[in-house]
């Protein structure tokens, strides 16, 4: 196939040895059901020489990262020593922090954050329930002063409270993780997620992060995941669509090649310009990289 510059929008890095971050979901003794013991081969350093060395060949030219550091006490030590890895080594070019915006803590921590280049994203990890609520929107709001996106970790029973908040909140972009996080593969189950990703994509501003799809389908095919991908296009339409990974997780189920050149089979009747804003266009002006 023909090379087509990638911009990577969901990277995770760890330093499992770094005196003031923790990963809760790393820990030695932590057991991941869904995963069973591949889990394991993820519980050792990934920097950012490990990510630039697997995705040489994928012509990854930028890289987001996610938060990573769940558990720890200061978020923004993730985001200061992400920005450590920059300069020494050039990636990431941008960071998704995390922050809990239904505390009164909220604004004066984005404040330590933003004294931070990278920062350009916001990730409440457990906020999906809270969607509706008056301290979180309080929290929410401040990420338009700042600029910064939304990164929405949520799933299908949730999608209407997202088309709402971000309907009140206009000027915020909402990007949606990893498809909605579909847990399932029955046609059933497809038509409810089908229905439920529409229902967001009618705010203007709410956007799809195609990625992750490995996490319920472990013996992924192009053939599986395409139903799931082209509906993406399909509700968002090109223009609100970014391709990523979940890397270093989605390498339990694949390779970096494998999975970017699955993309590209999906999308290979589409046309350049549209191959280009979903691979990388989008994501370098919604990050502004």
């Amino acid at each position: 196939m023909s090379e087509l510059e990638f911009v990577e929008t969901h990277v995770h890095l760890w330093d499992l040895n770094h005196p003031k971050l923790t990963y809760d979901w790393l820990e030695p003794d932590i057991e991941t059901p869904r995963l069973g013991a591949r889990f394991d081969d993820l519980k050792r350093n990934y920097l950012a020489d490990d990510f630039i060395s697997e995705t040489r060949a994928a012509n990854v030219t930028r890289a987001v990262h996610v938060q990573a550091a769940l558990g720890t006490a200061n978020p923004v030590d993730e985001t200061e020593w992400l920005q450590a890895e920059t300069r020494r080594t050039g990636f990431p070019h941008a960071a998704v922090v995390y922050t809990d915006l239904g505390l009164p803590s909220a604004e004066a921590e984005l404040e330590r954050h933003m004294q931070y280049p990278l920062t350009r994203g916001v990730r409440d990890f457990d906020s999906a329930d809270s969607l509706g609520e008056p301290a979180y929107q309080k929290g929410y709001a401040l990420l338009e002063k700042l600029g910064l996106v939304a990164s929405m970790n949520v799933k299908l029973q949730h999608m209407e409270s997202l088309r709402d908040l971000a309907r009140r909140f206009p000027g915020i972009p909402a990007l949606i993780d990893h498809c909605g996080f579909p847990d399932e593969r029955s046609d059933e189950y497809f038509q409810a997620w089908r229905g439920a990703m529409s229902t967001a994509a009618e705010a203007e501003n709410v956007l799809c992060k195609i990625s992750g799809l490995g996490m319920a389908d472990w013996e992924w095919t192009v053939e599986s995941i395409r139903p799931w991908v082209l509906h993406c296009i399909e509700a968002f339409g090109p223009d609100r669509c970014v391709f990523a990974t979940n890397w270093p997780v989605d390498k339990l189920y694949s390779t970096y090649d494998v999975l970017i050149d699955a993309y590209k089979e999906i999308v290979v009747g589409f046309s350049e310009d549209v191959k280009v804003a979903m691979f990388s266009g989008n994501a370098k002006r919604l990050y502004r990289i």
